[in-house]
């Protein structure tokens, strides 16, 4: 025994496969609203479709900047991840300039001297390679964003607020201060009475 389906079922499954544009829904509505009268709720309906395009918009709206965002975030966890190496890397650049300032006092470490300076050259090499670079301090005007003041003396020969003294060398990584140079301010000349 074979059954026929309904013309409802047929329609029922066109209805489903075929999906309605605005345009058709709003004809169907406009159908619907002579036939039945029901302007109403079909004003009702459209303003539930406007309402859920603006949630639609404003939710890729957020994905999109969420995604920015993290993009961001990223690069910069990547930018900076080699900050705290650095940050232990630079006492030993630092103790090797002592090094090689202690062996140009002495006559008979020429060798020694030779040395210091080539694994000094190689170090820095390796910082300037991964954008650590020295902050230039000596005869600068003093900023409190790169150097760190630890004296203030009085000077006939220099500029007041100006470096005198660099006691230690400060980096920065790409545009951060990675530590800042210590360093010896001029302070204005003493009046005299």
């Amino acid at each position: 025994m074979t059954t026929k389906p309904d013309n409802d079922d047929i329609d029922s499954a066109r209805a489903a496969d075929e999906a309605p544009t605005d345009d058709s829904l709003a004809e169907e509505l406009t159908e619907a609203s002579d036939a039945g009268g029901a302007a109403s709720e079909i004003d009702v309906l459209r303003a539930e479709l406007a309402e859920a395009k603006q949630r639609l918009v404003r939710g890729q709206a957020d994905l999109d900047n969420f995604r920015k965002r993290a993009a961001r975030e990223l690069e910069s966890e990547r930018r900076y991840a080699a900050l705290p190496l650095l940050a232990d890397l630079l006492p030993v650049a630092d103790n090797i300039q002592r090094a090689i300032a202690a062996a140009e006092e002495s006559e008979h470490e020429a060798g020694l001297l030779e040395g210091f300076r080539m694994v000094a050259d190689q170090l820095t090499s390796v910082l300037e390679k991964h954008h650590c670079r020295e902050i230039v301090a000596h005869g600068e005007t003093f900023d409190p964003n790169l150097h760190e003041a630890i004296s203030l003396l009085p000077s006939a020969e220099h500029e007041p607020n100006t470096v005198m003294e660099v006691t230690s060398t400060g980096y920065t990584l790409h545009d951060r201060v990675v530590r800042p140079s210590q360093v010896v301010v001029a302070a204005e000349k003493p009046k005299e009475a």
